[in-house]
């Protein structure tokens, strides 16, 4: 007897668009990236303390001009529609009524269970989409995680990685690309 392979459906940003928008996922965590959903993990009261942490300390330096988007989707490409703990992103919030945000400024992720996946998955599909500056708290080693320098890589998991990796601990100071005049301590980020 022999096997049939598993085949994948992978589904398009606007495929699940609009099965969000008859409400087929009412309720569940997912996101789409790289064409396949996955189900987010629950956020413990660590992650959420450190998410809200991150958006405070964000707002704080920012100019005028920019909001802080809180979990909430980011169209990246055709088949991608992430939604990252926090983006920063030009205008304001009735400014993405119709469309989610296509390009952050910056992107940031908690992690603490997922920070593999937000090294690995999420940062190769970031890079993929031209986001300059993505951050990850890392609340596992206490630390911030910044990457960026966006480039072609054959090795990783959507085709790009980050080439630049630096990381900071308490109690230095991050400065945003987008913000050359904001500094933001790290121990800020870290609940």
């Amino acid at each position: 007897m022999t096997q049939t392979p598993h085949t994948l459906r992978r589904w398009t940003r606007a495929e699940y668009d609009r099965l969000v928008d008859f409400g087929v996922f009412e309720g569940e965590p997912l996101e789409l990236l790289g064409g396949q959903l996955i189900v987010a993990e629950p956020k413990g009261t660590y992650h959420s303390s450190a998410v809200s942490a991150a958006d405070y300390a964000l707002r704080a330096v920012l100019p005028a001009g920019w909001i802080v988007r809180t979990q909430a989707p980011v169209s990246l490409d055709d088949e991608s529609e992430p939604e990252p703990d926090l983006v920063v992103v030009p205008g304001r919030p009735a400014d993405y009524r119709h469309a989610h945000p296509q390009r952050p400024a910056l992107a940031v992720e908690v992690s603490d269970s997922s920070l593999r996946f937000d090294r690995h998955h999420k940062g190769s599909l970031y890079a993929r989409a031209g986001i300059d500056d993505y951050w990850i708290v890392n609340l596992v080693d206490r630390v911030l995680e910044i990457y960026r320098d966006p480039g072609p890589d054959p090795s990783a998991l959507y085709g790009w990685r980050y080439r630049s990796v630096t990381t900071l601990t308490p109690p230095a100071f991050a400065v945003p690309l987008g913000f050359a005049s904001s500094r933001i301590a790290v121990t800020d980020l870290l609940p």
